[in-house]
């Protein structure tokens, strides 16, 4: 059985390290432990450590020492090849690779970058350690400045070479192709090739190909004078600052990088302005050549500037600092997860993942990790791509999750706010929206506006709304979401980063309502453990619920757990196990779980039952050794909000567990709120599990039925 997946060039600056990420990606959607390894690294570890092997293990918090992710450096591996230790090099490997896989269930393993001396022997040695592992191979081929039919001849005498050595390839992706040349290169391939092995052909993208502010910064070796909250700026163009303004700025293009002597007030003075002007491209960065300091007045204006763009100084001449600037490869880093967020969006755009899944053994482990589950999320919200309205578009943490979201293409997004306000934080913030899938809209400015208000009237004149009221709610950014989803020109409302939890779930109380045969409103939360998920229920809505609705809420919780695919286990918690304590807070858990049993007897339901019996397996076996649910209780139901929201915050604080939600369920439609302290990983998962709940009500009721919810929630 098939253990690991070798990933292989013949050459440097293939985008090699895109493929791994996408590949580690699309594995922790199924296997529980996932190791990474490199046969031969360049830099030596004790100055610095491989920046692909940092990347992936340290983004994916895969579970491996950084000593057993490579055998060699490369200094170390010429030496032992002089010595004609060919040999010992490949037996150290092997055995280190099959200590990863002993520990993991899929490991990963890219083969050598190619940059320096002894190219040749790295490519053999990749077919060896390949060949000896009986590891299958993804080639990995650049299509960066070369020809159609120079592309297409490296893919097929690497594939060769492997197939020789009897080598099995299991897919072939071509990367940085000019986007002109994909169908050729894709057309002629998919002739010569066996229809066993996988073709993709990857498009160049300047997102991946251009390096940032601080890469440069760092290879040029400059001093950081100005803006290092922005060094991580994209660098798409450079352009010498070596003229008169107006000619200067013809010149300035989309993430542009100005290297200019530090004499030069004129041009800075001038870079600064234009980044600043909505008639001007942004300007990624300036470069100070010649070892000088800029004048102080202009070092004044800049200190006093509130959005600053990143300025280094260097000691060489402009045109050599140009050149180098020019020479600027970029990487993927550790520290730059957009760009790694892109390579895997990138990788599950152009790769055909369900076929490579198919070709590679992957193991379905019981339980689910929390990148399983974040995987499983992510795959489910693309899989039905739905619209959901932020109405908090002043926030930015909103916005980048946003832009994070249409990048990854999971849904479509309305925010609410002043066009031209979020529009300058969008530029201030260097983001980028396909304007395809987001809208941005002042509420009263909206084509829907009258419509909204007389729509409210009629659902709120029975509660004594009157007619203007009506107008100066449907200004609320909160009431105009919520009526957006009513109304369906959203599947979906997300807000609370800046508005406490009252004022956002308030307007679905009154007007969405509750799905019909519910009337408590409750929520769970998604607590990702180091290594399983499990969900927290009622931990931000009710306060002291009865009995009847601690058993709605844990149906309810079951029901949500279900549907994000973690197989339902209730514990109904309380301070005793069993029959063992008495009291009118056990008697309360005791009777919602009877009802759990009559309502629902397909579940698998204990309680009452203490924390650690329901979740530790050597307590749960001990205090109820009959139990179908202690010791691996996947559902927890908390038997107040005291206890809840407490458990999930000292859980969340003491392991370093991700708390996603929390997630509101019982609604008619999926109206989900957020902590003011939210990040921007909760927003972008707390969209998500709103787009997927939208999937999961369909063509349920619009909101015209249930009943209104009047139970206090958490501020």
């Amino acid at each position: 059985m098939t253990k690991n997946i070798f990933i292989a060039s013949a050459e440097p600056y293939s985008g090699k390290s895109l493929v791994s990420i996408g590949v580690v990606n699309m594995l922790l959607g199924k296997a529980r432990k996932v190791g990474y390894f490199k046969p031969i690294i360049n830099p030596d570890p004790n100055e610095r450590k491989d920046v692909h092997i940092e990347t992936v293990v340290n983004y994916f918090n895969l579970p491996v020492n950084y000593e057993d992710t490579y055998a060699f450096t490369r200094q170390k591996a010429m030496e032992l090849l002089e010595m004609d230790n060919h040999g010992e090099i490949i037996d150290t490997i092997i055995r280190k690779v099959k200590k990863l896989e002993d520990e993991n269930d899929f490991t990963i393993i890219e083969g050598s970058d190619f940059v320096g001396a002894g190219a040749a022997f790295e490519f053999e040695t990749n077919i060896n350690i390949a060949k000896n592992l009986g590891a299958p191979v993804i080639i990995v081929i650049s299509g960066e400045n070369k020809t159609t039919p120079q592309v297409i001849n490296s893919a097929l005498t690497v594939w060769r070479n492997f197939e020789a050595r009897e080598v099995q390839v299991l897919a072939i992706i071509v990367n940085r192709v000019k986007p002109e040349q994909v169908d050729d290169i894709n057309e002629f391939l998919s002739v010569q090739l066996p229809d066993g092995v996988i073709l993709s052909v990857i498009p160049e993208d300047k997102g991946l190909a251009s390096p940032t502010m601080k890469e440069i910064y760092e290879q040029l070796g400059g001093e950081l004078v100005w803006g290092g909250e922005q060094l991580s700026n994209r660098v798409d163009n450079f352009i010498t600052g070596a003229m008169q303004v107006p000619q200067f700025l013809n010149h300035i293009k989309e993430n542009v990088v100005i290297v200019t002597p530090a004499d030069r007030g004129d041009i800075v003075i001038s870079a600064l302005q234009a980044n600043l002007s909505a008639n001007y491209p942004k300007v990624a960065g300036i470069v100070l050549t010649g070892g000088g300091e800029l004048d102080a007045p202009v070092q004044r204006l800049i200190q006093g500037l509130q959005t600053a763009i990143p300025i280094i100084s260097v000691n060489h001449g402009t045109f050599r600092s140009t050149t180098m600037v020019g020479s600027v490869r970029s990487q993927i880093t550790a520290d730059n997860t957009k760009k790694i967020q892109l390579a895997i969006t990138t990788f599950d755009k152009y790769i055909d993942v369900k076929a490579l899944d198919e070709r590679i053994i992957t193991f379905s482990a019981e339980g689910m990790t929390p990148h399983m589950f974040q995987y499983q999320l992510t795959k489910s919200a693309k899989n039905q791509r739905r619209h959901i309205v932020l109405p908090e578009g002043n926030d930015d943490r909103i916005l980048k999750a946003s832009a994070r979201l249409i990048d990854q293409e999971i849904v479509d997004l309305t925010i609410l706010g002043d066009p031209a306000q979020v529009a300058a934080s969008i530029k201030r913030l260097g983001l980028n929206f396909d304007k395809g899938h987001v809208r941005i809209i002042n509420p009263a400015d909206s084509e829907y506006y009258q419509d909204y208000v007389e729509t409210l009237y009629e659902l709120r004149k029975s509660k004594n709304v009157t007619l203007e009221m009506a107008r100066d709610l449907m200004t609320d950014v909160s009431y105009f979401g919520t009526m957006m989803v009513y109304k369906g020109h959203a599947d979906g409302m997300v807000s609370g980063a800046v508005h406490t939890t009252q004022h956002t779930i308030r307007p679905a109380l009154q007007f969405v309502k509750t799905k019909p045969g519910i009337s408590t409103v409750s929520s769970v939360f998604f607590m990702c453990l180091p290594d399983r998920v499990a969900v927290f229920g009622d931990c931000a809505v009710n306060p002291n619920p009865t009995a009847e609705q601690l058993a709605q809420i844990a149906i309810s919780s079951a029901e949500s757990s279900q549907s994000f695919g973690i197989e339902p286990r209730i514990a109904m918690l309380s301070y005793s196990s069993g029959t063992s304590g008495e009291g009118a807070d056990v008697e309360k858990v005791r009777q919602a779980t009877e009802i759990v049993k009559q309502k629902r007897p397909d579940l698998k339901v204990e309680g009452p039952i203490q924390y650690d019996a329901a979740v530790d397996p050597t307590v749960g076996k001990q205090k109820m050794p009959n139990s179908e649910v202690a010791g691996k209780a996947s559902v927890l139901i908390f038997p107040d909000l005291n206890t809840g929201n407490n458990t999930y915050k000292a859980v969340q604080r003491e392991t370093g567990a991700l708390a996603i939600g929390p997630m509101l369920q019982g609604l008619n439609k999926p109206v989900n709120d957020l902590s003011r302290g939210c990040t921007v990983d909760d927003i972008f998962n707390t969209v998500i599990i709103t787009a997927i709940q939208s999937q999961d009500a369909g063509t349920e009721a619009t909101g015209k039925e249930g009943r209104e919810n009047t139970v206090p929630v958490l501020a």
